[in-house]
């Protein structure tokens, strides 16, 4: 799977063990940055890896920062994203079996390595349920304002 990962600086070291971790277990990583604990502005790292799954150059993404609320809403501005934060392994596995998610929020100050790195895994392997819940997802995409969308990283070929 090619999955798109982008952080503030306090996401940094959360980001670069989650990317050892998915080239590990075989996932193609493209990653948006930042490179360091120097500090940044959130919305530069997050848009294009939003971008990125919304035009199909990735299939999943996964941003970072304090919180990983502010990442979440930067993201969720970008049509045809739908981007979960999730804090344990249930609402990561709720995000995808429920929500269909395609990017993945994470906080940083909150949730220790070993703990995301289990929550990448079981948002990555849940499959979407579809039945009931692919009306409410259908819903969700056509709530998304037409008015931004991706502009930056052209579709795969």
């Amino acid at each position: 799977m090619r999955i798109g990962i982008g952080t503030d600086h306090v996401g940094f070291h959360h980001k670069e063990a989650i990317k050892v971790h998915l080239a590990r277990a075989g996932h193609e990583v493209r990653d948006f940055g930042t490179d360091s604990e120097n500090r940044v502005d959130y919305p530069l790292f997050v848009r294009p890896v939003a971008e990125a799954v919304a035009s199909g150059a990735c299939d999943r993404g996964i941003v970072l920062g304090a919180s990983g609320n502010g990442e979440a809403m930067v993201a969720n501005r970008v049509r045809g994203v739908r981007c979960a934060l999730c804090w344990n392994e249930e609402t990561a596995r709720l995000a995808r079996a429920h929500n269909d998610s395609n990017v993945l929020s994470l906080g940083a100050r909150f949730t220790p390595t070993e703990q995301a790195l289990r929550i990448v895994d079981i948002w990555l392997e849940t499959a979407f349920d579809g039945g009931r819940h692919q009306r409410r997802v259908e819903m969700i995409d056509a709530a998304q304002t037409p008015a931004i969308e991706p502009s930056s990283v052209p579709a795969r070929p």
